[in-house]
């Protein structure tokens, strides 16, 4: 049976017409063309606002200048390239890599025993609202007559309207991935006319409660759609200002069966407030592509290039090769990022021809036990090794490429200004017993330590007092 219908349901209407969608409206134009509102945008230009960090951070990951004290010292530590070098922490950022140098008596140092040290993982796509981590288990509710999102969505509501508080459960799947070695994150929170910002409150309290352990960027995600539910526009847009960092998006077409005033809403908010723009993107085949192309186009209408992804973007997986990589080059031009979780039962990006053509491809976890699906381990060398083992990778080159996936090009992608294993940035890592990367990648160590500004937070899966 259809789940009950949540009680705001019935008072804003966003879930109206569940059950077999209807067909999806055939695009306006070839998919290779400009977007109709085209000349409109190019008047206009993306400004970031003062007020947003996330819009601030630079595009490169370069890294300020390192403090000359050092506090913390790891010898016999094995860096991505290979080489073993000593590792020197002052102040929370990376000093120096390479020769043990002079410090002060006292110093503690740590022989990390030539083990991998990686920068720390980016969870690039993440629901801090909806997982039933830290609550019972709850048995998976299957749709009536095949896949329907609004269908999905009524039983989501559903399903956490009986669920524990929200914050408790947020804070417990944020401690799980910082477990496995993320220090860094983007999460989609669900806002729209039904719930308001009652998911995106805790969700807040939460990032700020966990500022000392990860850093978050949150999404104002329209899960009901936005022109099929009254209110959703202004809530977006009021998240922005109660502080989410980028705006979201869901499938223009099928969910808000209008492309182009769906996008007006969210571009036009993130135009307002300066800030990026980050749009789930499930529809399939050449309608998917099509609304790639209307995204990119914008993209570099308004120079926000190096601001917007869409995440899952299917539809690449789903078209002939010669198609992918015509869209590759255009979405590589606008500069707009695609996120791919590599998920079971759909075909997804091709990561190689994508990232070939200038592409940043980053990862995340999706959904982590939630009403959507049972699986999710918070865990992202986990989802580096299903993403190769999906694209059929085998070298240590591909290996590799999956690491960087979900490591620099995840930073990328969410414009971190101080990541990475350089000097200045900010000393988070994860140590990991393998001899290199691709060693890591297809064994999936699990007694890995984690590091916070160089201080030990988690080991062995558990976070450390």
């Amino acid at each position: 049976m259809r789940g009950r219908p949540h009680p705001d349901e019935a008072r804003t209407g966003c879930l109206e017409g569940r059950g077999r969608p209807r067909p999806a409206p055939a695009p306006a134009a070839p998919p290779t063309s400009t977007p109709r509102r085209a000349d409109k945008y190019a008047r206009r230009r993306y400004r970031p606002d003062r007020r947003s960090p996330e819009s601030r951070k630079p595009v490169t990951l370069s890294a300020p200048a390192p403090s000359s004290a050092i506090d913390a010292l790891f010898t016999n530590a094995r860096l991505p390239d290979g080489r073993l070098v000593a590792i020197a922490v002052g102040g929370g950022r990376f000093v120096s890599f390479g020769e043990t140098p002079a410090t002060d008596a006292g110093v503690p140092v740590t022989d990390l025993g030539g083990a991998l040290v990686s920068p720390s993982f980016v969870e690039g796509h993440i629901h801090l609202d909806t997982s039933f981590i830290g609550d019972v288990w709850k048995p998976h509710r299957p749709c009536t007559n095949g896949f329907d999102v609004r269908e999905r969505v009524a039983f989501q509501m559903d399903l956490l309207s009986t669920a524990a508080p929200m914050a408790h459960r947020a804070r417990a799947q944020l401690e799980l991935c910082v477990a496995n070695g993320t220090l860094r994150m983007r999460s989609h929170v669900m806002i729209d006319g039904s719930v308001g910002l009652k998911h995106l409150e805790p969700v807040l309290e939460v990032r700020e409660a966990a500022r000392d352990l990860i850093d978050i960027q949150l999404v104002a995600f329209p899960q009901s759609g936005i022109l099929t539910c009254p209110g959703t526009a202004e809530v977006m847009d009021e998240a922005i200002a109660a502080g989410c960092d980028l705006v979201g998006g869901l499938d223009p077409a099928i969910v808000d069966r209008d492309i182009e005033k769906h996008l007006d809403v969210v571009f036009g908010i993130a135009e307002k407030r300066g800030v990026g723009v980050d749009i789930h993107l499930h529809d399939a085949h050449m309608l998917g592509v099509f609304e790639i192309e209307q995204i990119a186009a914008r993209t570099a209408a308004l120079g926000m290039q190096g601001h917007v992804a869409v995440s899952h973007a299917y539809a690449l997986g789903e078209v002939s090769t010669d198609q992918a990589k015509r869209t590759a080059d255009i979405i590589a031009k606008a500069g707009v990022a695609i996120m791919t979780n590599a998920p079971g039962a759909h075909g997804f990006p091709p990561v190689t021809l994508l990232r070939a053509a200038g592409v940043t491809v980053f990862s995340g976890s999706d959904n982590i036990r939630d009403s959507w699906w049972p699986y999710g381990d918070g865990d992202m060398l986990s989802r580096a090794n299903i993403i190769g083992y999906r694209s059929g990778f085998y070298t240590d080159a591909e290996l590799e490429s999956v690491f960087d996936v979900v490591t620099t090009a995840g930073a990328t992608a969410l414009r971190l200004g101080d990541y990475g294993l350089v000097p200045g940035a900010s000393a988070d890592f994860v140590v990991i017993p393998a001899a290199h990367v691709p060693e890591a990648v297809a064994a999936l160590p699990r007694e890995r330590k984690v590091y916070r500004r160089g201080k030990l937070v988690a080991e062995g899966g558990k976070l450390v007092a």
